[in-house]
């Protein structure tokens, strides 16, 4: 393995600690962006116990509509966050038929100092503000489909290069895992949980 790819993706065991951090960051975020935030949810692999992951906590804000982009990015501007105007949209899932708007976010680093973590906004009702809530939650409940995520992600990081092509692979996997999700979902009624924070 080339150095270049363990300083770019390294997959480590589930901490129990992530759950905390999480807290942490949340009541921090919370405090900047206050009632625009609808919902602060710990999303990501970092959120589903025992599943190996980047020691990068993933927080997802949800807001009321796309108006309240620029009320959030004031505020998070405010704390020290940066924003990432080059990530302004995630993966559409192949045969997608809904439009663009459905895919649109804001992402965010964190300001220097803090504990390592990615920052997403999306808005209410859009397909990519529920995917990572349904995705965690199904992970959640079947063991043995986190546990095969787990050892694509580890086989991933150790054959990939860079992040891009990390992602490139582990995207159209997380897509594949999503039908059998959305089934899931269909089968126990699933509607989206209280937020975290």
């Amino acid at each position: 393995m080339s150095a270049s790819k363990t300083n770019q993706i390294n997959i480590v065991p589930h901490s129990k600690s992530w759950k905390l951090d999480f807290q942490n960051l949340a009541a921090i975020i919370r405090n900047l962006v206050g009632p625009t935030a609808r919902r602060i949810d710990h999303i990501g692999s970092t959120a589903v116990e025992d599943l190996c992951a980047k020691d990068r906590i993933d927080i997802q804000i949800t807001v009321a509509s796309a108006e309240d982009f620029a009320d959030i990015k004031d505020k998070l501007e405010s704390g020290g966050f940066a924003r990432a105007s080059e990530n302004s949209f995630d993966h559409i899932p192949a045969g997608c038929q809904l439009d663009e708007s459905h895919w649109q976010k804001q992402f965010y680093r964190a300001p220097e100092g803090f504990r390592a973590m990615n920052l997403h906004v999306r808005v209410s009702g859009k397909a990519n503000q529920e995917y990572p809530l349904l995705f965690r939650d199904f992970l959640r409940a079947d063991k043995v489909v986190a546990e095969h995520y787990g050892k694509v992600k580890q086989q991933l990081a150790e054959h990939c290069g860079d992040i891009e092509a990390y992602c490139d692979i582990k995207d159209p996997v997380c897509d594949l895992i999503m039908h059998s999700a959305q089934r899931w979902a269909a089968s126990i009624g699933w509607q989206m949980p209280e937020s975290d924070a």
